[in-house]
């Protein structure tokens, strides 16, 4: 695969913004908030976009907050995962909150998603804390009546 461009998303994307998400996550956005996110001038949105095909393999929400800013989201085409598409927006956020003056880049995970635990550690993110029962339970454990998993509260100073 060539290396896909970033881009920030637009209405234009929208389609293609829905279509991702709901391949790519268990527990979707619905597509009113993938579609205010593009227009929250407190948002920003950017996506990885294969070069010849111009089709989205991933996107990345950040939001902008008095002092901080907060990743909201973040989805790879399964298809595509673990190939640095994830790492490059976050990095690509990482330098839009910068540009903000945010002191840090905040965000929550799963805590059984080991994968972006690793790679979110591998970019200088922090556990500063958990939230108990936050998450609904995952397709693993949905056979678990009651079940609801932990988030991990990460953080790094920009």
């Amino acid at each position: 695969m060539t290396e896909p461009i970033l881009c920030r998303l637009g209405a234009a994307h929208l389609a293609s913004l829905i279509e991702l998400e709901q391949a790519g996550q268990p527990h979707p956005w619905s597509p009113a908030q993938l579609a205010a996110v593009l227009t929250d001038p407190q948002a920003s949105a950017w996506g990885a976009l294969e070069v010849k095909q111009q089709s989205l393999l991933g996107f990345a929400v950040l939001y902008r907050l008095p002092f901080d800013a907060e990743l909201q989201a973040i989805t790879v085409a399964p298809w595509v995962r673990r190939q640095g598409i994830a790492r490059a927006l976050l990095i690509r956020l990482c330098e839009e909150a910068e540009a903000w003056g945010s002191e840090r880049l905040l965000l929550e995970v799963r805590a059984s998603n080991a994968a972006a635990i690793a790679l979110y550690r591998q970019l200088a993110f922090e556990v500063d804390g958990r939230r108990r029962g936050y998450y609904p339970a995952s397709a693993e454990r949905a056979g678990h009546a009651g079940t609801r998993e932990d988030a991990l509260l990460m953080s790094r100073r920009l």
